[in-house]
């Protein structure tokens, strides 16, 4: 059906619907704007963070360009803006979503907000001190004792970026899943029955979403995110059990 064929109403519902969308992108985009700016005061300690685990392995950065180490600390400082800004993008979204929900669905995210801001952090820095020095430890042994070793900044912060952002979305999941386990949209079962398929995708996500194409990076994301699906099964189950004993309760 064309939007010219929407009745008054439903037209007036879609608008209202894409201005409520259109005003939680300008808080996300503002809040970040805003936190990059404060981080950008902030970006040697910024910068010395993220080489650490290089440093420990005894490399060292280089610049190669006029204007690299600008661009760099402006990338470092979004990257901290969009950390610094998370809760309040997922505010707006929570915003936009509210009214689609029932009342006692919206309780949920009251608990679900501060465990989601927790697993965020938590997948980044399981990322940088679990498994970053691993990661570059290993593509300096591949070098080997022929090939000195000299690491570009720009290309380094980018590697670390790509490498640790998609942790902490993907560490999301069990959160994910409890929600639309209690509104009713999937249930333990089916994500039991479906582990293949979850397996297929996390391979293919994890080729997709990690830096480069060896299959070391890949695999230390796919590895963790499976066993993110693994607990949220059990999320899952826990989310029917509770949601029968409310509905027993009622």
């Amino acid at each position: 059906m064309a939007f010219k064929d929407l009745s008054v109403e439903d037209k007036q519902t879609i608008i209202q619907h894409l201005d409520e969308l259109r005003k939680s992108l300008i808080i996300s985009v503002i809040a970040i704007v805003v936190a990059s700016v404060f981080a950008f005061a902030f970006n040697e300690q910024i910068l010395a963070f993220i080489i650490q685990p290089l440093s420990v392995l005894n490399e060292s950065l280089i610049v190669t360009g006029v204007t690299e180490a600008f661009f760099v600390k402006l990338k470092l400082a979004f990257l901290a803006g969009f950390i610094i800004a998370f809760p309040v993008i997922f505010w707006a979204i929570w915003r936009f979503f509210k009214p689609a929900l029932y009342e006692n669905e919206r309780k949920y995210i009251y608990i679900l907000f501060p465990v989601s801001i927790g697993l965020f952090v938590s997948g980044i820095l399981f990322a940088y001190f679990g498994i970053l020095r691993m990661v570059l430890k290993f593509f300096i042994y591949i070098a080997g004792a022929n090939l000195e070793t000299m690491f570009k900044v720009d290309q380094y912060v980018s590697f670390v970026i790509a490498f640790t952002l998609p942790f902490g979305l993907v560490f999301e999941l069990p959160v994910i899943v409890y929600f639309l386990t209690r509104i009713g949209i999937i249930k333990h079962e089916m994500l039991s029955k479906n582990r293949k398929y979850a397996l297929l995708i996390i391979v293919i996500l994890a080729a997709a979403l990690t830096p480069g194409p060896d299959p070391i990076s890949q695999i230390m994301m796919a590895g963790p995110v499976y066993l993110l699906f693994e607990i949220s099964i059990l999320v899952s189950k826990m989310a029917d059990r509770r949601k029968t004993k409310d509905v027993v309760e009622d």
